[in-house]
């Protein structure tokens, strides 16, 4: 594996830069990682065509932070998912990035907060999941003839709000199905706060969809530690996770 130009972070995590478009959380001379907003849609998508709404491609211009070319994103977070996204220094970055994400040697850890009490602690979901239909290809199912489908969780927390109970699970996905950590959960019978295609959460007026990239553990060089990013909760989480137990102090 190469080694980087620059073996030094110069970006210390946590040190959040005002004039920059989206919240940079670590950066080298290979990869950096942002914490994405929820309601930024990755790239440009259909709904996206007229450029009513903005999306990150918009902005990648304004993190080359002196390279020649926009850095890009090896991953993807769904439109309503916030936090941790890596993005790509350049084509030799990209390439190993890439690589990483197919070996499953990227380790990543949501958080969610959904409606119910499930009944274990600890726990893997192995649910194959395939399209609903041709015409909705993000639109996901579980289907016995899918591809395999399996999440690890872990409860950090339990509570109520005015919908009932409330549960805060830590998510690590161990394959990458479009829409798996919530379709996953609705199957298990605790769908995710704000989740309006497969929970109950309305349209329009609703809290927001619960699920957050805490974050990310990334072996990209051979002589050095993993690198580990987290991202803060956004706010429109704080009321569930707080009922949940969580603390704004604690991080």
């Amino acid at each position: 594996m190469a080694q980087p130009d620059q073996p030094d972070n110069s970006q210390p995590q946590g040190q959040i830069d005002a004039e920059l478009p989206v919240p940079l959380l670590y950066r080298d001379a290979m990869m950096l990682v942002i914490d994405k907003p929820a309601g930024l849609p990755s790239h440009r998508g259909p709904q996206a065509k007229r450029r009513v709404i903005p999306v990150l491609t918009d902005y990648l211009d304004q993190l080359r932070f002196g390279l020649p070319r926009r850095p890009e994103a090896a991953h993807r977070l769904d439109k309503d998912t916030s936090g941790c996204l890596i993005l790509g220094r350049h084509p030799r970055a990209m390439a190993e990035l890439n690589q990483m994400f197919r070996d499953g040697r990227i380790d990543k850890t949501y958080w969610a907060v959904v409606q119910g009490d499930p009944t274990e602690d600890e726990g893997l979901i192995d649910l194959p999941l395939a399209r609903r239909s041709p015409e909705r290809g993000w639109w996901m199912k579980v289907d016995p003839a899918g591809l395999p489908s399996q999440t690890r969780y872990r409860v950090l927390g339990r509570g109520r709000d005015e919908t009932g109970p409330l549960a805060w699970l830590a998510m690590e996905p161990l394959t990458g199905r479009t829409h798996q950590l919530r379709v996953h959960c609705q199957a298990s019978g605790w769908p995710m706060l704000g989740d309006e295609i497969y929970g109950t959460a309305p349209r329009e007026g609703g809290p927001g969809l619960q699920l957050h990239a805490r974050g990310i553990t990334v072996p990209l060089y051979r002589k050095r530690e993993p690198i580990h990013v987290e991202a803060p909760p956004p706010p429109h989480m704080w009321a569930a996770l707080k009922a949940c137990g969580w603390s704004a102090a604690s991080g």
